[in-house]
């Protein structure tokens, strides 16, 4: 088994985030990340979906998902080929010295303070999957109260992208009759 990132284009509209969640609870796979937002062109949804499971397997539900009416389409993303961001919000225990300490922690690490109490500090971290981990281990010491992260995003680095031309850019560059989406995948 291994980690993989999908962003998934979709139409926008009720129950598809349903149907493409129910395709992997389906097969006994359990999501590890998901978030869903709105892309640069109306109308579309971008999800990007972290599960860790056999190549195999994947692309058997890949194979499903293509088949889902308001799928338009699906790209696993390479490691190397990919910057991926999660958003954490951590609020830890600071009280005397270690306020100084966890300050300077945020400082190595590039992040920013949202809240100030006189206990606690919430703290507002985005940064890739593995340095955010490792920045919430170094917290652990001092006592994280709560913590929230978004899941994962990615987008393909330089000209990779889940689409090689948008139907705007389509239009624009006199393809009058560039198709509208229709689902289906690919």
């Amino acid at each position: 088994m291994s980690v993989h990132t999908l962003s998934v284009l979709v139409e926008d509209r009720p129950g598809v985030l349903t149907r493409v969640a129910g395709l992997f609870a389906a097969r006994g796979f359990n999501i590890d990340s998901l978030a869903v937002g709105p892309t640069e062109e109306p109308g579309l949804s971008r999800m990007t979906i972290v599960v860790n499971v056999e190549t195999k397997t994947l692309e058997q539900v890949t194979k499903q998902l293509n088949k889902l009416i308001n799928v338009i389409k699906i790209l696993e993303h390479e490691p190397d080929e990919t910057v991926e961001r999660e958003l954490a919000l951590v609020k830890v225990k600071a009280v005397g010295e270690s306020r100084a300490r966890i300050m300077e922690i945020c400082d190595v690490f590039g992040v920013s303070v949202a809240d100030i109490t006189h206990h606690a500090l919430t703290i507002e971290a985005s940064a890739s999957p593995k340095k955010l981990e490792a920045f919430i281990d170094l917290l652990r010491d001092f006592g994280i109260v709560e913590l929230a992260r978004t899941g994962r995003v990615a987008l393909g680095r330089g000209d990779r992208g889940i689409r090689e031309r948008g139907l705007k850019a389509a239009k624009a560059a006199g393809a009058e009759d560039a198709p509208d989406w229709t689902g289906g995948g690919v």
